[in-house]
């Protein structure tokens, strides 16, 4: 029989502990006024370990941090990190424009092991709402809490055509640094032209699973492209723009974050100039027979196995024409979705969604649904369409964790304020009240 742990109701559930929700644990952790545990079924943090290869970095700032934005006083910030770990100034000495994703993830995993309102080995099998609480059936038995946070995260996203495939030849770039890889001698694929397949190619040009017969890159986008990373770009991810950005028509919203898919979703300056280099250095120094190809402008139509091979169907966008692409391995660099956590099925009907089926969302990240008044759920990663392209990135993530914190409370715990920022996004004057010439 299961132990219930209902003596003590929790103000506070998190469920997943990604960075989003860890950064709320470590700002509620020094708070007396609210209780909290947040559950994590892993036994010990992980932050896409698959993606952990050799010569990632960060495409933020280490600043940017679980806390330092609104508590750079917190125990749990990057620069008290550094100190403690005994580098502070070795880390100063190396001038590092950014950092990369080995340093970050150790970070918030030094975190993670000191917080005392987190929870590993602790699976939310299921959650039900009665009686002004939710209940948290987990696999170290049940919970009792006022309000939740559904902190997730996100799946690999894998194209229909290639689900069927799955397996040690063809896997998504989320799996490729989990297993041990031997790519001598086989023509590989990558099929994406974000981040992630970036740095798959750099790893897989440079030898790192064995020396390829081939190694072709496909991507729906019309050339390797840059993340946008310009000072005036940067505003993006700022609590003025976001302020200003909820209130928009919907319509107006999705246009916005359309065309803003590079300032988050493109390849850094520094890791397309070394792919370049490497490229350079090879065919036109070393003359090697080239080996690699560059295909954007593609788009997979299908994936099939011929005996031990995969051929790939692709539509070349600027010829119109269909393509044959074979391969021996296809990593699949497709990004990532959102499903609603399957702990959430009972909570779901009761929730307010729009007709994609998402999440509605207040300025504070609370969801909208049936007892909203008395209590709360939040939700983290998961409102792009309502708050705009910062949210699924960790730029803004001390800022949303202090927003929710102080929305629970019902009062400012943490100061949230920026000052006014450099560009006026929307006007707060009535034009009715314009005096035409």
């Amino acid at each position: 029989m299961k132990s219930i742990h209902s003596q003590h109701v929790l103000d506070f559930a998190g469920v997943g502990v990604g960075p989003f929700n860890l950064s709320i644990a470590a700002l509620l952790e020094p708070q007396n006024q609210l209780t909290s545990t947040f559950f994590e079924s892993r036994d010990c943090f992980s932050w896409h370990p698959g993606l952990l290869l050799d010569n990632t970095n960060m495409q933020t700032m280490f600043l940017k941090d679980l806390c330092t934005g609104v508590d750079p006083n917190n125990k749990y910030s990057f620069l008290n990190y550094l100190v403690k770990n005994k580098k502070f100034y070795r880390f100063l000495s190396a001038e590092l424009n950014c950092i990369s994703r080995h340093e970050f993830s150790d970070y918030l995993s030094w975190a993670a092991k000191q917080l005392t309102n987190v929870k590993f080995s602790c699976k939310v099998e299921e959650i039900t709402f009665e009686d002004n609480l939710f209940s948290l059936q987990t696999t170290q038995g049940e919970f009792k809490a006022k309000n939740l946070c559904i902190g997730t995260g996100k799946v690999p996203a894998i194209p229909e055509c290639a689900k069927k495939h799955i397996g040690n030849k063809v896997f998504h770039a989320a799996e490729i640094g989990l297993h041990e890889r031997d790519f001598s001698n086989k023509r590989v694929m990558i099929i994406g032209g974000g981040q992630s397949g970036a740095d798959i190619f750099l790893n897989v040009m440079r030898e790192k699973w064995g020396k390829v017969a081939s190694l072709d890159w496909l991507s729906r986008r019309p050339n390797y492209q840059p993340l946008d990373e310009a000072a005036f770009t940067n505003e993006f991810f700022t609590p003025d723009y976001v302020e200003s950005f909820i209130n928009l028509n919907p319509k107006v919203k999705s246009i916005e974050v359309a065309a803003q898919k590079l300032t988050s979703d493109g390849i850094t300056q520094a890791c397309l100039l070394e792919i370049y280099r490497e490229l350079y250095h090879r065919f036109d120094v070393l003359k090697e027979n080239k080996w690699v190809r560059l295909l954007p402008h593609r788009t997979m139509d299908d994936l099939t196995q011929i005996h031990n091979t995969f051929s790939v169907k692709a539509t070349n966008a600027l010829s119109g024409q269909c393509e044959f692409h074979q391969a021996d391995i296809v990593i699949l660099a497709t990004g990532f979705d959102a499903p609603s956590p399957t702990c959430l099925k009972n909570i779901i009907p009761q929730l307010e969604l729009d007709t994609q089926g998402r999440y509605q969302l207040s300025s504070n990240f609370e969801l909208q649904w049936e007892h909203n008044q008395t209590n709360k759920i939040f939700a983290v990663n998961a409102g792009m369409h309502s708050h705009g392209i910062a949210e699924p990135q960790l730029s803004l993530m001390a800022w949303r964790s202090a927003k929710i914190i102080n929305a629970l409370a019902k009062q400012d715990i943490y100061d949230i304020g920026a000052g006014e920022g450099m560009i006026d996004w929307v006007s707060h004057q009535d034009i009715n009240q314009l005096v035409v010439a």
